[in-house]
Formats: structure tokens, sequence, C-alpha cells
């Protein structure tokens, strides 16, 4: 009874051993099947990354050109945001017009004459 229990100790304590370093270089497990230190990319993989390398820590993206706005497109961009503006305004007016007779009036829900006594 001893000795079944000991053996079962010592098969828990090697499974334990062989999978607690499975990510190091080391491992049982990884030295029992050679792993390839590159591997081939897979043609999806291949099909889908875009041209080109990362750019190494420190160094900056190269710099976009700047596209300027026409005058006249200035100009129907500065009048739309103030058209946007005045329309903002004026339904802030109605809503705070609306908040201020609301007390006033009786609703939809309340009953005939539930605010009077």
């Amino acid at each position: 009874m001893a000795s079944a229990r000991h053996a079962l100790c010592a098969v828990a304590l090697l499974a334990s051993a062989l999978t607690a370093a499975c990510s190091a270089d080391t491992s049982p497990l990884r030295l029992a099947e050679p792993a390839r230190r590159n591997p081939e990319t897979p043609d999806f993989v291949a099909a889908t990354r875009r041209g080109g390398d990362y750019l190494p820590v420190g160094v900056s993206a190269p710099q976009r050109p700047v596209r300027t706005k026409s005058a006249e497109s200035q100009k129907a961009l500065e009048a739309e945001l103030e058209g946007a503006r005045s329309r903002n305004e004026a339904r802030g007016r109605a809503a705070e017009g609306a908040s201020k007779g609301a007390g006033k009036t009786t609703g939809q829900g309340a009953a005939p004459g539930a605010g009077a006594e």
C-alpha cells in the first residue's frame, strides 16, 4: 500500500516536472522533438502581409505631405460649422423653453385637474 502511494507520488512529480518547464528551451518535451528555429511562413499569412518592414524602435515615421484647403473650401467649411452652431443654439433655446413651460401645464399622462386643488 505504501509502495503504491510512493509510486503514484513519483509519477505525479515526474509529470509535473515534465510539464512545468514547457516554455524553457531545455524542456524534456521540446528535446523529444527538435523544433525548427525558422519555420516557413504559411501561404495565407504571406499573402495577407503588407509590404515593407516594421520601423525600428526610436525611428520616426516619414513625414506625410500636408494637404491645405483652398480658400473656397475653407469658407464653405466655416459656413457649415456656423450653421451647425446656430441650429444647436436654437435647439437649446427650444429645449430650455420647453422645460420652463412643462411645470405650468398638465402633461399627457396627467389626469384633468390633477394639479388643481
